[in-house]
C-alpha cells in the first residue's frame, strides 16, 4: 500500500502532537488517542476497498503481431466488489516495441468489467515476451493507494504484415480489389483453361470457334479460355547487407508513440512482405507457391506446393528471418534453386542494386535462368537519392549530393534495362507500393498467359 497526502497529513498532524508532548505532557493522552483514531480509519479503508483477489486482468492480443502495423492489444478488468473501482494499469509489453501509450485509466462499476485498448507497432520481426500488468486504485476513504501485480507474462511472435493479408482477404470477398489498387487482370482468350461459351464476334480468332455447339444452336459460338492455374511462383529472397537499410519514412503514428519510437522498416522487411501477399494471391489463384532466402548461401528453400497451408508454412519460415552483413551470392543461389525446381515458374528475386560491376553476377545468372523460367527482379527505389538527384543546386555541398545521386541512379538504370534485354523483367517502385505494384505485375503475367 503507499500512502496518499491525505493519510501523509493526518500523520504529519499526529507528529505535531507527539512533540507538543515535551511541552505539555498532558498531549500524551490526546496523541495516543488520535494516532488510534487515524490507524482506525486506515483499518477501516482497508476493509472496505477491494482487495487485489477481488480483481481479475486478461490480456487479449494476437500471438502473431504484424510487422509495421498497428496491433491493438486489450486488456479486460473485471470488478468483484460491491463498489466502483478508478484504477491506473501499467501493462509490460515489450519494450523493444513502441506502444501508443503505457499508462491507462479506467473505471469499472461494481460487479461489472473495463475495457482498456492500446496499440503496438513492432519495427523488426522475431521472438518477444509480454510481461506482467500492474495496476494501482485509490482507497475509498483515500488513506493509500493499492498496487497490485497480476501474473500474465506471454510470448508474442512479430511476423511480416499479415494485416495486409487479412485486408486483401476480405476485400477480395467483398469484390473491393479496386480500394488496394489493384487492376483487374481478367483476360479471356489467351489461356487454355476453359470458362465459357458465347456467341461469336468478328474480334475472335477461328480457332476459338466451337464447332458442336455451332451446329447446335444455329449460329457461331465461341469458346472463352481463362489462363491456367496450377501455374508455380517462387519467390527468392536476398538477406545480404544491401536489404538492411531503411525504406521510407517510419510507419504512422495513430497517436502520439510512448516508449521506443518508431523505426522506418528495412527493405528486407517490405520484400517479405510483398512476398507474402504475392504467395497469397496466388494461393487463391490455384498456384504453386514456393520460397528460397539467401545471403552467401542458401539459408532456407521451401519446394512450391499448393494450398493455405503451404502460406502458413511460409509464414513461419519468413517471420524471423534477419539481414545478415555479408555480400549476397546470386550464382549460389540462383545455380541451387536450378537444381532443386525444374518447372517453368514466375521467380520473384528480391535485392538491392548499387553499381553495374556489383550486379554483374546478378545480371548473368538471371540471363541463363530465364532460358528455362521467367524471371522477374524486384528493387526498391530509395526516395531520398530521387530528391537529391532533384535537388536545385545551392552550394558545393548541394552540387556533390546530387552528382553522386544522379550517378546512382543513372548506374540502376543500366542495370535494369541490361537486365530486361536480357529477358528478365524488373520491377523498380518505392516501398510503399511495392505490395501492390508486385500483385498487378503477377495478374498482368497471369492475365496473359506468360507464365
Amino acid at each position: 500500500m503507499i500512502p496518499t497526502p491525505r493519510l501523509l497529513l493526518l500523520l504529519l498532524l499526529g507528529s505535531a502532537l507527539v512533540a507538543g508532548i515535551a511541552l505539555v505532557p498532558a498531549l500524551a493522552w490526546l496523541a495516543v488517542a488520535y494516532l488510534v483514531a487515524v490507524a482506525a480509519l486506515v483499518t477501516a479503508d482497508a476493509l472496505v476497498t477491494a482487495r487485489p483477489r477481488a480483481i481479475e486482468v486478461e490480456r487479449i492480443n494476437d500471438t502473431k503481431l504484424s510487422l509495421g502495423a498497428s496491433n491493438p492489444v486489450t486488456l479486460l478488468v473485471a470488478n468483484r466488489s460491491p463498489r466502483p473501482l478508478r484504477f491506473q494499469l501499467r501493462d509490460e509489453h515489450p519494450h523493444e516495441i513502441a506502444a501508443d501509450a503505457t499508462i491507462l485509466a479506467g473505471e469499472a462499476p461494481p460487479f461489472g468489467l473495463c475495457e482498456l485498448r492500446y496499440h503496438l507497432r513492432p519495427a523488426r520481426r522475431g521472438d518477444y515476451a509480454f510481461g506482467d500488468v500492474n495496476i494501482r486504485y485509490p482507497s475509498v476513504l483515500g488513506t493509500f493507494v493499492r498496487q497490485a501485480r497480476y501474473p500474465a507474462a506471454a510470448a508474442v511472435k512479430v511476423y511480416p504484415n499479415v494485416l495486409d493479408v487479412r485486408k486483401y482477404d476480405l476485400l477480395a470477398r467483398k469484390g473491393m480489389l479496386l480500394e488496394l489498387g489493384l487492376r483487374p487482370a481478367r483476360i479471356y482468350g489467351q489461356g487454355s483453361e476453359f470458362e465459357r461459351l458465347r456467341e461469336y464476334n468478328t474480334d475472335d480468332e477461328f480457332r476459338r470457334i466451337n464447332w458442336k455447339a455451332t451446329a447446335r444452336r444455329g449460329k457461331p459460338i465461341a469458346a472463352e479460355y481463362e489462363t491456367e492455374r496450377s501455374q508455380y511462383v517462387v519467390s527468392v529472397i536476398d538477406t545480404g547487407r544491401l536489404m538492411r537499410s531503411p525504406a521510407g519514412a517510419p510507419p504512422a503514428d495513430d497517436g502520439q508513440t510512448a516508449g521506443a519510437a518508431p523505426q522506418a522498416l528495412t527493405k528486407l522487411d517490405y520484400a517479405i512482405n510483398a512476398a507474402l501477399l504475392l504467395s497469397y494471391v496466388a494461393i487463391l489463384k490455384g498456384d504453386h507457391v514456393g520460397m528460397l532466402s539467401f545471403a552467401d548461401d542458401v539459408r532456407a528453400y521451401l519446394a512450391p506446393r499448393r494450398g493455405k497451408g503451404q502460406f502458413y508454412r511460409l509464414l513461419e519460415g519468413l517471420y524471423n528471418v534477419q539481414y545478415e552483413p555479408v555480400e549476397a551470392d546470386y550464382a549460389r543461389a540462383l545455380t541451387y534453386l536450378g537444381t532443386r525446381h525444374k518447372r517453368r515458374s514466375l521467380v520473384v528475386l528480391f535485392t538491392d542494386l548499387v553499381t553495374l560491376d556489383a550486379a554483374k553476377p546478378l545480371i548473368s545468372h538471371m540471363s541463363r535462368l530465364a532460358q528455362r523460367h521467367l524471371p522477374l527482379c524486384v528493387v526498391i527505389s530509395d526516395p531520398e537519392v530521387a530528391r537529391l538527384a532533384a535537388q536545385p543546386v545551392r552550394g558545393t555541398e548541394a552540387l556533390y549530393q546530387r552528382a553522386v545521386a544522379e550517378m546512382l541512379l543513372d548506374e540502376r538504370q543500366v542495370v535494369l534495362d541490361t537486365l530486361h534485354r536480357n529477358g528478365v523483367l524488373t520491377l523498380d517502385v518505392p516501398a510503399d507500393r511495392l505490395s501492390v505494384a508486385l500483385i498487378n505485375r503477377y495478374l498482368e503475367l497471369k492475365g496473359r498467359g506468360a507464365l
